[in-house]
């Protein structure tokens, strides 16, 4: 099956015409907002470039998003709804995930950001914290509804684009409950290791939830610039 990248009107304002002509040379459709190209009609230096555009569009949140980035949070982590996703946490924790003070707070810090992918709606958000050397992620959601579609990939990557090139730091550290053997895993193939160190849970603390068992600790997870 032919396979398809999107390439919007961002990889047209970064490519000079040469580049264009080059990437889109044949078999390629183009309409007013978007432009479908196909797998086999770019060679590599041309597939090199696309890869090198912002095909992922991103932005910062500002105080005005900060109940939609909650609501996604507690829909990807807490409840029934979570459960239409792989991430939910819904059999460990009861109570909430996050709140609009704690979020509001954490945009309100110098060095903490949190990051959007929307299609109309707010689809992923991930709080990422510069330390200088060291970047913490944390909070990472997708839509329920859209996991399994490569949204958490792509967010985590333009995550570790900001750590590693723009803030220059080197290392883009987590945590992770250790129950969630399926969740270390696939930070595990996106080049993250497992440092040896546990953290406790934050018991008796109800923003971070209500445990519905007493084992729970957190893994920290690292990933360093060289991989």
């Amino acid at each position: 099956m032919q396979k398809n990248i999107l390439c919007t009107k961002e990889m047209q304002r970064r490519f000079t015409p040469e580049m264009q002509h080059a990437a889109l040379k044949k078999n390629t459709l183009c309409q007013e907002t978007k432009t479908v190209v196909s797998m086999s009609s770019i060679d590599n230096n041309s597939m090199s470039l696309l890869t090198a555009a912002y095909m992922f569009q991103t932005r910062y949140a500002t105080q005005d998003d900060v109940p939609a980035i909650v609501a996604l949070v507690e829909s990807a982590y807490r409840g029934e709804s979570s459960r239409h996703g792989w991430t939910t946490e819904a059999d460990l924790l009861d109570g909430q995930r996050t709140d609009d003070e704690e979020v509001s707070c954490l945009l309100a810090q110098p060095g903490n950001h949190f990051l959007l992918h929307e299609q109309q709606s707010l689809l992923a958000s991930l709080h990422l914290q510069n330390q200088s050397e060291l970047a913490y992620l944390g909070m990472f959601a997708v839509d329920p509804q859209c996991q399994g579609q490569g949204i958490g990939a792509q967010m985590l990557r333009r995550a570790e684009q900001i750590a590693f090139e723009e803030w220059g730091c080197n290392q883009l550290q987590m945590t992770v409950i250790r129950q969630r053997e399926d969740l270390i895993a696939w930070y595990q193939r996106h080049g993250y290791r497992l440092t040896g160190e546990i953290r406790p849970f934050p018991y008796g603390n109800p923003r971070f939830g209500l445990p519905r068992r007493d084992d729970l600790q957190l893994h920290v997870l690292s990933k360093f610039t060289t991989g």
